[in-house]
């Protein structure tokens, strides 16, 4: 994106991986570049631009495809993948962010998108607040700040959190789950 307003930045790649239910990928990715209009560029600040050159992506963008053909190639790729309608919900750090610009520029896409979100930021909090040395220990971030780097750093960090914080499968007894359950109404 050319930065986070909805009223005047641009969309300007988007990427896409398909996992299992245990985040182990399906297909290859996909990550395509969209040529926003003059007027996104333009008013893009410093701190943006600056990270869309160190990261490779400025260039790219005068030869990007439109949001048409970009709606269109991620809606071929998650139907090649298997992936149903109103089923797959969309994955990553902060995506309430990707949501509304999915939303307002690929609508398709987001009513093909089941309206439920995985947000690992949300994940990241928790293990702040309740696992600091979880928190602490998460791997890095390596991704440059591209669309397909930053959802491959995603699901490196979602697995992460996965083995150190969540009970591995299948989980806790009913009657333990019952009695967690109960202790909670009751306060």
């Amino acid at each position: 994106m050319t930065g986070l307003s909805l009223v005047e930045d641009a969309l300007v790649e988007i990427a896409v991986i398909v996992t299992d239910s245990e985040l182990n990928p399906i297909g290859g990715g996909l990550e395509i570049v969209i040529k926003p209009p003059a007027s996104a560029l333009t008013q893009m600040s410093d701190f943006v631009r600056d990270m869309h050159i160190s990261s490779g992506l400025l260039p790219l963008l005068e030869s990007g495809t439109t949001l048409n053909d970009a709606q269109s190639r991620v809606l071929d790729y998650l139907n090649e993948c298997g992936v149903e309608s109103g089923k797959s919900p969309i994955c990553g750090n902060s995506i309430w962010v990707d949501r509304n610009f999915i939303a307002r520029d690929l609508p398709k896409v987001s009513e093909y998108l089941h309206y439920r979100s995985v947000d690992v930021s949300s994940i990241k909090e928790l293990a702040r607040r309740w696992y600091p040395r979880v928190y602490f220990n998460a791997p890095k971030k390596t991704g440059n700040h591209r669309a397909l780097g930053d959802i491959q750093d995603s699901l490196t960090e979602l697995r992460y959190y996965r083995a150190a914080i969540f009970t591995a499968a299948p989980g806790p007894e009913s009657e333990a789950l019952r009695l967690i359950a109960e202790g909670l109404t009751a306060q």
